[in-house]
């Protein structure tokens, strides 16, 4: 009845986190210079020194009340707070707002649109990671001091100290054929190939793992050392308690005594990063997406901040605020699926 009570709290606390986050990040941007006023500015300047080039000056193609139009255009002429209610309410968090960038296509459009890109982009890496680096961290802990020890930390650290960008690069020129006489195995930029829709089942689902093949594997190698660090030290820590040594004092096998109990008690600090497969599935990987040219979430939000697209913007950021709360509270149950005897209340 405590985790209830401790559950149902945290859920209704997701309410006004959401509002204070939105509240914020709304906001900020009003004041962000570069903003589609100024934009829709320059744009008419630009078009007024073209069709007056050597007669007129710029600043003039621009009068006062053009202005006026441009900023009630926007609604940039109402206070914070009323804008912020349309946003939030009028416009169901911004998805029925046009962008500012593809004025025929709303938020809901463009971002609906990459959503199934980064799904599957996300779920993929992310369980990649976690059924890689958990078995490898049992095994590194289990061979503590080892060569297989020795061996594989300097492959994780290597791996994890070549930077995301550098490291799709290097992929890029190993296997995509962007340097002659080397191998050209996979494609190096896009989800699919322009054929996609004439293909059979089978044929685009190959179609998409040689796309996808590069981008996730320069993702799960930025992932391994964390993670499989992260589960090595744990399960040390947890071999080396009283339980344990119980466990073995009492008749029981060692084989029953860690994976029984130590390794289950070892994943307690591995699920902090369960909540995030709701944001990572969403949200995508900036730069990973952009090194490969994946028409994905995270090159989306890119382009949004560049572009000043306040509502493709503001409404990833909703989505993503949700899902990492919701995250939160998927890690707590977690927790009590890992191990019962957590308690969430204050004693």
């Amino acid at each position: 009845m405590e985790r209830f009570d401790y559950f149902i709290k945290r859920i209704l606390l997701v309410f006004p986190t959401f509002i204070g986050i939105t509240i914020l990040c709304f906001t900020m941007i009003q004041f962000v210079p570069g903003g589609p006023v100024e934009q829709a500015i320059m744009n008419m300047r630009g078009i007024g020194e073209a069709e007056h080039r050597g007669t007129r000056g710029s600043a003039e193609t621009i009068t006062e009340r053009q202005r006026a139009e441009i900023v009630s255009y926007y609604g940039f002429d109402q206070p914070v707070y009323l804008r912020y209610k349309t946003w939030l309410i009028d416009d169901r968090i911004g998805m029925r707002m046009n962008s500012y960038r593809y004025p025929d296509r709303t938020a809901w459009e463009l971002i609906s649109d990459r959503f199934r890109v980064s799904l599957v982009f996300g779920v993929t890496g992310l369980l990649l990671s976690y059924l890689i680096c958990i078995p490898l961290g049992i095994m590194k802990a289990l061979r503590h001091n080892t060569v297989f020890d020795l061996v594989s930390s300097v492959v994780v650290f290597v791996g994890y100290a070549i930077p995301p960008f550098a490291l799709g690069m290097i992929l890029k020129m190993l296997f995509g054929g962007t340097v002659e006489g080397l191998w050209d195995i996979f494609p190096t930029a896009g989800f699919h190939s322009d054929a996609f829709g004439q293909l059979s089942l089978w044929g685009k689902i190959h179609d998409i793992f040689m796309h996808m093949f590069l981008p996730v594997l320069c993702y799960v190698i930025g992932n391994f050392a964390i993670l499989t660090l992260l589960m090595k030290n744990s399960l040390i820590e947890q071999i080396g308690k009283d339980y344990v040594r119980t466990v073995l004092a009492k008749g029981g096998s060692y084989r029953r005594a860690i994976w029984g109990h130590a390794v289950r008690n070892s994943l307690i600090p591995i699920v902090t990063g369960i909540g995030a497969i709701l944001t990572v599935m969403f949200a995508g990987s900036v730069i990973i997406e952009q090194v490969f040219e994946i028409p994905g979430m995270g090159r989306l939000s890119l382009e949004a901040i560049v572009g000043r697209d306040y509502p493709v913007f503001m409404g990833i950021l909703a989505l993503t605020s949700i899902l990492g709360l919701l995250g939160n509270i998927l890690s707590d149950l977690c927790y009590v699926l890992i191990d019962p005897r957590i308690n969430f209340q204050r004693q």
